[in-house]
């Protein structure tokens, strides 16, 4: 095995016992909640000037000059180090980038000499820690095996939010490895991270993996972020923090430069406060990469900007399917999907109530078996491409550093699905092909295109599952049922989950989605459904669960 570089070693060893750093976030173990009543805000949180300030907002401001890119950072700044370092100690961001000012700066330059980029322009992005930057920023995947990892070139979505003028704030936190390292994982804890902590009550599981990148917009800490998902990444941190998150059919947005777990699964996605800034997002991500040979299938079918969709009276008409078998898990979320079917019937949709999807029991281990053998592939490619001085080259390379640091990678869960990605063997291999084809089967041609052409529906909709289970360091992130969206993340397909309303405080979504490339449909359906139901409410970092009810 190829030993940890200096740099990246001592990078490791200082992580105990930083304070003060400008672009690392210390990690600390997670420890107990305090049991204080917090409403309406905590002792020492303050109200924040921009609080669910959307893109037109802060646009309109960086117009008349009330507010600059760099002072609209600095704000940013001063609120995450407020309320993510100090304060309820939300653990959201992972890195700060050390050239965020500046690269402001510029851009307030560009503005008064040839006008803004467009509606990016200026604004703080987050990005999740496993997507590639080429500056000064590390890319780990929370891991401190890739401390001091610095990566060969942008990922290509990074290189396209330059492009729009985005200010790239800092990488956020996520579970460790996408949360596809141990069958135990706790959802929103990274080894180099530490625990990022849910908003709407600091005891309760923050989902994952993009769990930094839901609880940083939920928490008003940039003016979005972008996470990645295989299933659920970005759909249930985005629904369990209060906040919408899209996750676009594969190949719509570009994973080379992305950590990855699953080609055939992966993508990067918007996440966001409202739909209208996650189709603006959305459009600035997209575009066809050479590296990424899946995004050969959006030419022609993607947008540059998905927000000319958006229809506040977009339900009108629209077909939907009704997967009420999504409705369980929790006692309060059928009543609170029925409220939401009246809401969408009087809107003027069309409910084709119930219909019904494959269950997961008939592609499950499939989807699995793909992962094992695709993660190995992936990443060794990923670390290889990574050059001589990578930390590590190869996914037994990681697994031999985690047994090494036992202590420090592996307090609270084991690597199980990386030992066993790691004795699979190539892609060619008929156990692989034949899953793969088991899930494209039953989700593709089975499953959704199937009910979708029977029904003639424009999209489906389900619950996006129940409020967050509590942080458990001895069984791992718990689902709390009723979620309804894997079969589209094992299709390829896309979905969409908007905040549906509150159960004991702590926010719940419904999910839409549909065929391939139907990003536009959902985009018009949900923002029709989010203008009508008005449900996000920001959060006030209760310390219980009790506090937040």
């Amino acid at each position: 095995m190829m030993s940890v570089n200096r740099r990246a070693f001592l990078r490791l060893a200082a992580w105990s016992g930083m304070a003060g750093v400008p672009t690392a976030i210390q990690a600390r173990a997670p420890g107990p909640a305090a049991a204080s009543r917090p409403n309406p805000r905590p002792r020492g949180v303050r109200p924040f000037a921009l609080d669910e300030a959307t893109f037109a907002d802060l646009q309109a401001r960086l117009r008349s000059g009330r507010l600059s890119a760099v002072s609209l950072a600095r704000k940013y700044l001063a609120h995450i180090a407020e309320i993510d370092r100090r304060g309820p100690a939300l653990r959201s961001v992972i890195e700060l980038n050390p050239d965020a000012l500046a690269l402001a700066s510029a851009l307030d330059r560009e503005r008064k000499v040839e006008g803004p980029r467009g509606p990016l322009h200026g604004l703080p992005v987050l990005l999740m820690d496993n997507i590639a930057t080429r500056d000064r920023m590390s890319t780990t995947a929370g891991s401190l095996a890739l401390a001091g990892s610095i990566a060969p070139r942008d990922a290509f979505l990074v290189g396209r939010l330059r492009a729009a003028g985005a200010v790239l704030l800092g990488k956020t936190n996520l579970s460790e490895w996408a949360n596809f390292r141990g069958e135990r994982s706790t959802s929103g804890w990274s080894a180099r991270g530490g625990q990022t902590r849910n908003p709407y009550a600091l005891d309760r599981d923050p989902s994952g993996s993009s769990s930094g990148s839901a609880v940083a917009v939920a928490a008003n800490l940039c003016a979005a972020a972008v996470g990645t998902e295989t299933d659920g990444s970005i759909l249930s941190p985005a629904a369990m923090n209060g906040i919408v998150g899209l996750k676009p059919t594969v190949g719509l947005v570009s994973r080379s430069g992305i950590i990855p777990i699953s080609h055939s699964q992966d993508t990067a996605g918007p996440m966001a406060r409202t739909v209208a800034d996650a189709a603006t997002l959305l459009g600035a991500l997209t575009g066809v990469d050479s590296r990424d040979p899946a995004t050969a299938a959006s030419a022609g079918r993607a947008h540059p900007d998905y927000a000319r969709f958006l229809d506040p009276d977009g339900l009108r008409g629209a077909r939907l399917g009704i997967v009420r078998e999504t409705f369980g898990g929790h006692p309060q979320v059928k009543p609170l999907m029925e409220s939401l079917l009246t809401v969408l019937h009087d809107r003027g949709a069309v409910l084709v109530d119930p219909v019904e999807l494959p269950p997961r029991s008939k592609y499950g281990a499939a989807e699995i078996e793909v992962f094992l053998y695709e993660l190995k592939a992936g990443v060794n490619a990923y670390l290889a491409d990574l050059g001589p001085d990578a930390p590590v080259r190869s996914l037994r390379e990681v697994i031999e550093f985690n047994e090494r640091h036992r202590d420090q990678e592996m307090p609270w869960f084991g690597q199980e699905y990386f030992l066993r990605a790691e004795a699979k063997g190539p892609l060619t291999d008929a156990a692989y092909l034949e899953a793969l084809a088991t899930c494209r089967r039953v989700t593709r041609d089975e499953g959704i295109d199937a009910v979708m052409d029977r029904h003639q529906l424009d999209a489906l909709v389900a619950s996006g599952g129940g409020p967050a289970a509590a942080l458990d360091y001895a069984y791992g992130g718990r689902g709390t049922g009723g979620g309804g969206t894997s079969i589209a993340a094992v299709a390829g397909y896309p979905s969409l989950t908007v905040p549906a309303g509150f159960i004991l405080g702590l926010p719940v979504a419904v999910c839409f989605f549909g065929r391939a490339w139907s990003e536009p449909t959902l985009l018009r359906v949900a923002h029709a459904y989010e203008q009508a139901t008005q449900a996000r409410r920001p959060p006030r970092f209760p310390p219980t669960i009790a506090a937040a009810a």
